[in-house]
């Protein structure tokens, strides 16, 4: 057996086969696209999953910035303990600028993918003056 394969833990080795420098091998990543959906309706189904994390993103930036604006209440009104309620506050503000930042990436995805959407339709691009 020692002469046909080795067995390190998990992974099993021959011999004849060539190994990668640095024992590493590369892996290609694929998209499984199942049968019968065409590239229009996933960029649309992608355009869609986009449009609800960028209202995840809205609702998290309003809910932070709402917890900020309680905090910042809190320490007027409870002095003995302002200083913890300011650095709440600071930490609930750059929640609230992360989960908005979070909501523009997705905004630009889905128009992003709104385009790609159009362009595997066939559909024809309407040029605007302003716009």
């Amino acid at each position: 057996m020692s002469e046909e394969k080795h067995h390190h833990f998990f992974h099993h080795h021959k011999k004849d086969e060539e190994q990668p420098a640095g024992g590493y091998s590369e892996t290609v990543e694929t998209e499984v696209v199942a049968a019968g959906e065409s590239e229009y309706e996933r960029y649309k189904k992608e355009e869609k999953e986009h449009k609800h994390k960028q209202h995840l993103g809205e609702a998290g930036a309003i809910a932070a910035g709402a917890f900020a604006l309680y905090e910042k209440h809190e320490a007027k009104k409870d002095p003995e303990h302002a200083h913890r309620h300011k650095i709440t506050e600071e930490i609930a503000a750059t929640a609230a600028v992360g989960a908005g930042g979070y909501a523009f990436h997705e905004h630009h995805e889905k128009k992003k993918d709104h385009k790609d959407a159009e362009e595997a339709s066939g559909e024809k691009k309407h040029h605007h003056l302003f716009g």
